[in-house]
């Protein structure tokens, strides 16, 4: 449906504001001509602060105005039908102003509400206790003096960031100003040196006004926990005035062990102890020191405090006194033989003792008289000085030492009368001789020689072995004696007492003697090495198994000695069949010469000439003992024969008569052995033709490479293939590889026709012949006579017509020719059609056919001269043979 034109929809618009203004006006005028109104209604202002009023009406001519209210005003400002008033410092939390006018005898008034609001610029948490015990609850108390209305504010309390209890309060009169919140909280060690505050928040939000908020200024909460046990103190029962002893005071279970405060002390001294912790755990140390004026008990106090509170422990401690007791010599230095007297004293109150004699009674001193002897010499007396304290015993000695002054002594034990070292190693020579004075001792020889360093650590040579005088003296006197120094070292063996290679003739008398240096004197010994046991001794009759290596060694208190010596046995030359062989052979060819070694010492030089017959004068080559490359040359022939070995060295000569024989090893090559061989097959079997050329004559053997060659009495082409010839004889071996080719007369395999059963006349038609012959056979072909157009493959194994004919069918034969023989296969070809194609071929090409005989006559066999065949008379013939 559609609307209403424009035009029509303000119309109706117009009157709908018409009616509408006319029926407010008639509202208007039904309910209250006159009016008055105050701006704002409803005011929210902070306590202090001020606010403009505006009291307006819409009477005409009102006959008076004003507005009722219990604040204080600060300006007015009027109008005909309005007035404006600023009150100031608003502090009511709650206040109505009333705005009046008077208007044809009718008072018209306004009502309005002022409210004030504080912020919370004070947040108070209340004091903490200045220390809190772990486990026991304290109260958090916040308070926010004047902040209002109480309705819109929040309270929290918090541990650092942590809040633990948050307060609305919400629904509380609008008039309630301020606000305290309260909370019981339980102690633990965390909480020690926690911070605790309190947030105030007070949302005007809702009437327009912003989010106030504040804080307390955070309180540190002190929390501790104190062991109910006792501190443990660690003293002595007994200090001596002027000593010093070290006392400690420990207690376990305390927290924070870093707020403990300990006071230690001994009587009214404070000590300043050092504290030590440990964990949970305290130690207090200090260095008590004893004064006279404290003599006597005294108490040693260890007072632990945290928290307020304290644990104490006491212990009693004697401070006493007690000098050490005094000890005196008459004389501390006297000569041997006089008299001195020793005193022991010490305090009233001490009991004093010399050398096991006890005073009588306390105070009193001991004394001790002798005569000074040698033995008193450094003699220590002691005194000893006991107290009683307390029940206990206490001990205290002094000691004193007697220097008795004598002549020196010379005695074995410290200055023997023979001394004995080993050589090499340094040592502390000394010669030591009691005295007092100490003496001064000097050692030298006899002769005015040599001088022992005494006293110095040096090294001990065999020069210094001989006889000195010592001669100790101090100013009480002297002492001499004579003392006899023997220096001991190992053996050794030189090259003028024991040399190192020694030479011997056979058959002469020899004796072996090393002579070794060494105190005391060496015994000699020599040994075969390699031979246990086996000693050379005495005079011997040489031989050559005395040459060999000796092993000398010579043996003392102070060590060992050995050499090697070797022994060396010459002898005139010996010959021995192992080493120079009566019968020697000569390979051809092994690059081996004869080899003569000769016994003899020096080594003999050797020579073998020819005697007799052809090697009459012939010198053999002899292989060197050593090779070198001056060896003689390996002659490609040697003369075989009888030749006399003569060996010569300086203690003689020897010969010795050699045969000598030559012989080779098997060769073959291709005259005695061909590399390619051709059998024929159907001929009896034969042997490889393969010999071998060598002394003693080889022996030979074929076997086939592959499959086994098996025993037949006729050649078949399976025979044909690769074999393996060995020669072998007592040199040697050699082996030839065989290649076999077994020939065969020719077989046509086959012969066939396509398409077969025959062709149509104008149709193709082909003939295929194959062969197996070796050598290859060669293909030669008969056709029909008359038979025109004839094609040949390239090696005649195909006959091909195209457009056949009448004169095309009839027998074909096929030959495969080889020098071995002839075979040939017929086959018949059809050319089938009407009979009227036959009589007009044979009638209008009897000529023609007469002629085409001779032509493919001539065709056929001239095709198979150029191929190289057989004719076919010749091919029948071959094979009638």
């Amino acid at each position: 449906m559609p609307g209403p034109s424009p035009g029509l929809r303000r119309a109706l618009l117009g009157l709908w504001a018409a009616l509408g203004l006319g029926l407010f006006d008639l509202s208007a005028v039904s309910q209250e001509p006159f009016w008055a109104d105050l701006q704002p209604r409803v005011a929210f202002v902070e306590r202090g602060g001020s606010l403009w009023l505006n009291c307006s009406t819409n009477c005409p001519r009102p006959e008076r105005g004003g507005l009722e209210t219990s604040l204080r005003r600060n300006g007015t400002q009027r109008g005909l039908r309005w007035l404006a008033r600023q009150l100031v410092d608003i502090r009511e939390p709650e206040t109505q102003p009333v705005c009046f006018f008077r208007c044809a005898r009718r008072t018209l008034q306004a009502r309005g509400l002022i409210r004030t609001f504080q912020r919370p610029d004070r947040v108070e948490l209340l004091q903490l206790p200045p220390w809190q015990p772990v486990g026991e609850n304290f109260t958090l108390s916040c308070r926010v003096p004047g902040a209002g209305p109480r309705a819109s504010l929040t309270l929290t309390l918090l541990r650092g960031a942590q809040e633990l209890i948050r307060r609305s309060f919400a629904g509380e009169p609008p008039r309630a100003r301020g606000a305290v919140l309260t909370a019981t909280v339980l102690a633990r060690r965390e909480d020690h040196g926690a911070n605790f505050s309190c947030r105030a928040e007070l949302d005007l939000r809702p009437h327009g006004l912003g989010l106030f908020e504040n804080s307390s200024a955070p309180r540190e909460l002190r929390t501790f926990s104190l062991s109910p046990d006792p501190p443990r103190l660690a003293a002595p029962r007994f200090l001596e005035v002027g000593s010093e002893r070290p006392v400690s005071c420990a207690l376990d279970r305390l927290f924070p062990a870093t707020e403990a405060r300990v006071y230690l002390a001994l009587g009214d001294q404070n000590l300043s102890p050092d504290v030590t912790l440990d964990g949970d755990a305290l130690v207090a140390t200090a260095t008590a020191t004893a004064s006279a004026e404290q003599e006597g008990a005294r108490q040693l106090v260890c007072n632990v405090t945290l928290g307020g509170e304290n644990r104490e422990t006491r212990e009693n401690v004697t401070i006493y006194s007690f000098p050490a007791p005094l000890l005196t010599l008459s004389e501390p230095s006297i000569s041997e033989g006089q008299m001195v007297t020793v005193t022991c004293a010490a305090g009233a109150q001490a009991l004093v003792i010399l050398e096991g004699v006890a005073a009588a009674v306390p105070g009193q001193p001991v004394q001790l008289q002798l005569n000074a002897t040698e033995n008193d010499d450094r003699r220590s007396f002691f005194c000893n000085a006991t107290l009683d304290v307390e029940g206990e015993t206490l001990i205290k000695n002094r000691s004193a030492e007697l220097r008795v002054l004598y002549a020196p002594r010379l005695d074995d034990s410290d200055c023997p009368r023979s001394w004995t070292w080993p050589e090499g190693p340094e040592q502390t020579l000394r010669c030591e001789a009691r005295g007092n004075p100490e003496p001064t001792v000097h050692c030298a020889r006899s002769d005015g020689g040599a001088v022992l360093a005494l006293g110095l650590l040096g090294p001990v040579t065999r020069a210094l072995s001989g006889t000195y005088r010592c001669k100790a003296a101090n100013d009480q006197g002297e002492a001499i004696k004579d003392v006899t120094l023997t220096v001991e070292y190992a053996p050794a063996l030189d090259s003028v007492g024991c040399p190192e290679r020694i030479t011997w003739v056979e058959g002469t008398e020899a004796s072996l003697v090393c002579v070794a240096h060494g105190v005391p004197p060496p015994d000699v010994s020599c040994e075969r090495s390699g031979e246990l046991g086996v000693f050379l001794e005495g005079l011997l009759l040489v031989a050559p198994e005395h040459a060999g290596t000796y092993r000398c060694e010579a043996t003392n208190a102070r060590g060992s000695a050995a050499k090697n010596v070797i022994i060396t046995v010459e002898y005139g030359p010996r010959f021995e069949e192992p080493n120079c062989p009566s019968n020697w052979t000569w390979v051809e060819g092994s690059g081996r010469l004869f080899s003569c070694e000769v016994d003899g010492k020096p080594q003999p030089s050797v020579e073998c000439v020819g005697s007799g017959g052809a090697t009459e004068g012939v010198l053999l080559p002899l292989a060197p003992p050593d090779p070198s490359p001056r060896a003689p040359s390996i002659p490609s022939d040697l003369a075989p024969g009888t030749y006399i070995c003569n060996a010569t060295n300086r203690h003689g000569s020897a010969a010795k008569t050699v045969i000598v024989r030559a012989e080779s090893p098997p060769e073959m090559d291709e005259s005695t052995c061909p590399s390619h061989q051709t059998w024929l097959e159907g001929a009896e079997a034969a042997a490889l033709a393969c010999a071998a050329r060598g002394r003693p004559s080889p022996g030979v053997h074929c076997s086939r490479e592959g499959t086994p060659w098996p025993e037949q009495q006729r050649v078949s082409r399976e025979d044909a293939g690769t074999y393996h010839c060995v020669a072998t004889n007592a040199h040697g071996t050699d082996s030839r590889t065989v290649t076999v080719g077994v020939e065969y007369r020719p077989v046509v395999a086959e012969l066939a026709a396509s398409p077969p059963g025959g062709v149509r006349p104008g149709g193709n038609f082909t003939l295929t012949c194959r062969a197996e012959a070796w050598p290859p056979a060669q293909i030669s072909w008969r056709a029909p006579p008359g038979a025109l157009n004839i094609g040949l493959s390239s090696n005649n194994s195909t006959l091909s017509v195209a457009g056949a004919m009448g004169s095309h069918g009839g027998e074909y034969e096929c030959a495969a020719t080889n020098a071995h023989g002839r075979h040939a296969r017929r086959i018949t070809v059809r050319v089938a059609g009407p009979w009227l194609w036959v009589a007009v071929g044979g009638a209008a090409g009897g000529a023609a056919l007469l002629a085409a005989g001779a032509g493919l006559a001539f065709y056929v066999q001239s095709t198979a001269c150029k191929k190289g065949e057989y004719n076919v008379q010749e091919a029948e013939s071959s094979g009638e043979a």
